[in-house]
């Protein structure tokens, strides 16, 4: 599924700490969906690191970075706080996968979101996304040229 230059699929969802994050509700700025299979797995934690060291400190202010996994919210509390990670993580976990669905990006013969990012812009709308196998990590730099991309562009 497409979903560049349309609308981006609106959800409600608990963050590891049980607060409820609507993407909506961040209209105005730019929001990073950063899609992971699972919590504690080796290239998962991997790239959540990378967000945390290398991309994070380098964006800009009003980007918003929001991490989704079919992990529990309790499991993900746990790994938040393992790993140092203030960003949200929020949890997909019931309905089972339906936010991950919705993207188009859910594996349903694993039970977990593929290896997927979208930047939605202040609007509302998808201008970016990228899809990689499960065991493929992403490229930090891709984040950071398309939300240079997206901050350059004529409104």
């Amino acid at each position: 599924m497409n979903l560049s230059g349309r609308p981006a699929p609106d959800f409600d969802l608990p963050d590891h700490h049980g607060a409820a994050w609507r993407l909506s509700s961040l209209r105005g700025q730019p929001v990073l969906i950063v899609f992971y299979p699972y919590a504690f797995t080796g290239v998962c934690t991997g790239e959540l690191r990378a967000l945390r060291d290398d991309f994070i400190p380098s964006m800009a202010a009003e980007t918003q970075v929001l991490a989704v996994s079919c992990d529990s919210m309790f499991s993900l509390r746990i790994f938040a706080e393992q790993e140092k990670l203030e960003f949200p993580l929020l949890s997909d976990y019931w309905p089972h996968g339906a936010v991950a669905s919705s993207y188009g990006v859910l594996d349903q013969e694993r039970g977990c979101a593929r290896r997927a990012s979208f930047l939605v812009d202040a609007k509302g709308k998808v201008q970016w996304s990228v899809v990689n196998a499960i065991p493929q990590a992403r490229d930090i730099g891709d984040y950071r040229r398309a939300l240079a991309g997206l901050t350059s562009a004529p409104n």
